[in-house]
């Protein structure tokens, strides 16, 4: 897996780094407690903001002592913690107000590398609003207001970490999963007999897996490393996945449980049709499993040499998908034959393609260029008369790629703006028919009550 980048939170002790930490890995690892001190040792975690991803440190309150005592020894924690992050979150209690120890926390930090996020904490209320004017003299702008507590003010930090985060930790390692030299981990899926293990014999070359006219013979979800063209893949075989009042037998029940809990592990899928059958609702909804997951779809019809006015199943299939897919228009279909090999090297092609739209991630400029000139040539409407304001958007991950779109009164955008800017974003900026995710944030104002 690729490397995480780092967040460090810091702090004189008692103002709510645990909280904060607690907050953003989603469980109580910290212990909290009013009494301060109690955080002795770096407590690291993986968090999830609004979907960023990063590592995040929990330190032990910054105290002026000789590096011999303990809470000397774990300011020297704190130190290394800093040192090692891509960004610090400097934490103040807006209540107590600005003391004499973030004060000389201040000046240690200002004379390190790291850069420094100022967090105002229990902003929430009037009672922290002199603590927060207090904190301008810091000399690190204007502080993220929040509430640990409350969770209130989390857009604010999202926004605030951004520019830091944006893009670290995906190219630090040459060998992670995420790559473009990575295996291609690709999925066939499909109903039962649709020539699944057929299909990957084909491209392999061999008799890897046992096939036969009997549907279901495949039990077991079966990964195989092997290379195309010079390009590592891991192909995953599927069992057969049948209407669920279909699935009556324990064994089969599990077999399908493995099969979608395969689809969780991939980055493509391609969805097996027989083309002697055409398409099935049960297509639809395996179609519509994958993408819920965020994962990459394609569409293959198998058995393309034995088809009956093949133009025809071709374009009728084709209508059913944008119809049944609306969430993803012009998801690829290709036509292949397991038995003869014709269209393998196509589907492989469109695969690997696939997945590198799926990994995509568009510079904040170039995104925002885009964003503009979307907005300008289609404005948001204004319910009740009141306008909503879209300020701006960005790109929080990829595979499969989120975006967040920050405005004021975005709880009333129209779904059918959302895809309008989704379909945008898959037509103009390169993503093609991968699931696009949209997030709609408006900053919070702690002092709204």
């Amino acid at each position: 897996m690729a490397k995480l980048p780092t967040v460090a939170i810091i702090g004189r002790p008692n103002v709510g780094k645990s909280t904060l930490f607690n907050r953003l890995v989603g469980k109580k690892l910290a212990l909290v407690d009013d009494r301060p001190g109690v955080t002795r040792d770096r407590r690291e975690g993986d968090a999830t903001l609004i979907g960023l991803d990063f590592r995040v440190i929990d330190t032990a309150g910054y105290e002026d002592e000789d590096p011999q005592t303990l809470p000397g020894r774990m300011r020297q924690q704190t130190e290394a913690a800093v040192a090692a992050a891509d960004v610090a979150l400097f934490l103040i209690d807006a209540r107590a107000g600005i003391v004499p120890l973030d004060e000389e926390i201040a000046r240690w930090l200002r004379a390190s590398t790291t850069p420094v996020v100022l967090v105002a904490n229990k902003a929430e209320g009037r009672s922290g609003e002199q603590g927060v004017l207090e904190s301008l003299a810091l000399g690190f702008g204007d502080p993220v207001q929040l509430s640990a507590e409350h969770g209130e003010g989390m857009a604010d930090l999202f926004e605030a970490l951004l520019p830091h985060l944006d893009g670290k930790g995906e190219e630090d390692d040459p060998d992670a999963d995420d790559s473009p030299d990575a295996p291609l981990k690709l999925a066939i899926v499909g109903r039962p007999n649709a020539g699944k293990s057929t299909l990957i014999n084909r491209l392999l070359g061999e008799d890897r897996l046992i096939t036969g006219p009997e549907a279901g013979i495949t039990r077991d979800s079966i990964a195989i490393d092997w290379e195309w063209q010079g390009r590592a893949v891991r192909l995953i075989d599927t069992a057969g996945m049948r209407k669920r009042a279909q699935v009556q037998d324990k064994l089969e029940k599990l077999s399908v449980a493995d099969a979608l809990h395969a689809i969780d592990f991939a980055e493509v899928v391609v969805l097996l049709l027989d083309a002697t059958r055409g398409l099935e609702v049960q297509d639809l909804k395996i179609a519509d499993r994958v993408l819920q997951e965020g994962r990459a779809l394609m569409i293959a019809l198998n058995k393309w040499d034995v088809a009956e006015d093949a133009s025809k199943l071709f374009n009728g299939v084709r209508a059913a998908l944008d119809e049944g897919l609306a969430q993803v228009k012009g998801v690829p279909l290709l036509t292949v034959s397991a038995v003869t090999g014709k269209g393998l090297d196509v589907l492989m092609k469109v695969a690997f393609e696939t997945r590198e739209a799926w990994s995509r991630r568009v510079p904040t400029g170039e995104l925002n260029r885009w964003f503009e000139r979307a907005v300008e040539a289609n404005p948001p409407p204004a319910p009740g008369g009141k306008r909503i304001k879209l300020r701006y958007v960005t790109q929080a991950k990829t595979r499969p790629p989120g975006f967040v779109l920050f405005g004021t009164r975005v709880d009333q955008l129209p779904e059918s703006y959302q895809r309008y800017l989704v379909n945008g974003i898959r037509r103009e900026l390169g993503f093609g028919a991968v699931p696009v995710r949209l997030t709609l944030r408006a900053p919070k104002n702690p002092f709204d009550r």
